[in-house]
């Protein structure tokens, strides 16, 4: 069913290694400017390269929170809380716009806040249970909690957790509450802060090409469709968007990015650690989604891919797009592009940072590139922007997003009418 009043986006806030802002973003995104480096974080693994955030202060981002409440906060807490502060101050949405009861705060994360618990576990931490800020530190949920708190939101409050569709799915339930009417804006995101040791050993358990080993070139360690692929390097950070119904949107003249058609997630019950390779299964879900919009194959302009240069998803997407468009040949596909190799693999965020960076595409009508492709592998050989951001007419996109756990996600946007 078409919906009379969907959803849009009026705001964007980042946080991520080297952005800060919805321009920097924008910038490292359509301009190609990897912000993945020299792993620092720890050695001793076969892994050198990760999109590492250094020298973060929340205060210029947060410059009503009082130092005391601060100090009882973990990073991850204080850099999602300015990322739902970005986005809310991005949207130009004051308390005056919104019944406090009807703003709402969704969030998700792959595995909350595990750098705070290794650290305290391992004993690095000589402060963690010192005070009660151990508790804020310590729940998955907290950094949501406390950026309602702290925005003054009264409506639903929750965090997801479900591996890299996790980002997707609470953009679904943002949907659900604004096209039931139980809220006028959601801010909807999340926050990733994986690179630790202990996560790396549970992608290099996996096996080879998983885990990016790159150590002489950083910036060019994550090559999706490449046909010298090696797989992802970790990502760090915190993206929120602004969702509202359009019409309130339109009623406080807000500028919108981008309209939110449609999502749909399927689980697969299927292998747990691997996705649908005759692609098949994909191009149903998207078929689904767009019908949910009232639109057709046909009219997509423009695929944000998960692209995490390992073979499996590189191999399911080519497919997917295959099935999806039976009629046409390779080069005939829609274009396609990953972001990846500029902020890495996100997991939990991972859906959130395709979904803002797909909004900025189509409101700035460019299309963002896949850089570190350069040889594709033969069996991905259709119409990928690695050539540079690509100038184009983009009115339909979609995000697609997969995780462990044999899970498949997708959105569906629109230009902004």
């Amino acid at each position: 069913m078409v919906d009379n009043d969907p959803a849009v986006v009026t705001g964007i806030g980042v946080m991520l290694p080297n952005t800060t802002t919805v321009e920097q973003f924008w910038t490292n995104v359509s301009g190609g400017r990897s912000q993945v480096g020299a792993l620092t974080r720890f050695e001793g693994l076969p892994v050198h390269a990760a999109a590492e955030i250094t020298g973060f202060e929340h205060r210029a981002h947060l410059p009503t929170l009082a130092d005391a409440h601060a100090r009882k906060y973990s990073r991850e807490v204080l850099i999602t809380m300015s990322a739902v502060e970005q986005a809310r101050r991005d949207a130009g949405l004051l308390q005056s716009d919104v019944d406090p009861r009807r703003l709402s705060v969704v969030l998700s994360s792959s595995r909350g806040p595990l750098s705070w618990w290794t650290a305290a576990i391992r004993g690095e931490d000589k402060g963690a249970f010192a005070d009660k800020g151990a508790m804020f530190r310590g729940l998955p949920g907290c950094p949501a909690s406390l950026s309602a708190i702290h925005t003054g939101a009264q409506g639903l409050v929750t965090t997801v957790s479900n591996a890299c569709v996790g980002g997707h799915q609470a953009i679904g339930i943002a949907l659900r509450e604004l096209r039931a009417g139980a809220s006028d804006a959601v801010l909807v995101g999340g926050h990733e802060f994986p690179i630790l040791p202990e996560v790396a050993k549970c992608y290099l358990a996996l096996g080879k090409g998983v885990l990016s080993g790159e150590r002489d070139d950083p910036a060019n360690a994550v090559r999706p469709y490449n046909s010298d692929r090696e797989g992802f390097a970790l990502g760090e950070g915190s993206v929120v968007l602004c969702l509202e119904r359009r019409s309130h949107a339109l009623r406080r003249g807000a500028r919108v990015y981008a309209t939110v058609l449609g999502h749909r997630s399927f689980n697969e019950a299927d292998h747990p650690t691997t996705m649908d390779l005759t692609g098949k299964v994909t191009a149903g879900v998207i078929s689904d989604v767009l019908d949910d919009a009232g639109r057709t194959a046909g009219e997509v302009d423009y695929f944000c891919s998960h692209g995490t240069a390992t073979r499996y998803n590189d191999l399911a997407e080519s497919r997917a797009l295959r099935a999806l468009y039976q009629d046409r040949s390779p080069g005939q596909l829609p274009p396609i592009s990953s972001n990846k190799p500029i902020y890495g693999h996100t997991f939990g965020i991972a859906g959130i940072i395709n979904v803002a960076a797909t909004s900025l595409m189509l409101h700035h009508q460019r299309i963002a590139p896949t850089i570190n492709l350069n040889s594709p592998d033969p069996e991905c050989d259709h119409d990928h922007v690695a050539e540079g951001v690509r100038e184009a007419d983009l009115d339909l996109a979609v995000s697609l997003s997969f995780a462990f756990g044999s899970q498949t996600s997708v959105v569906a946007l629109g230009a902004a009418a």
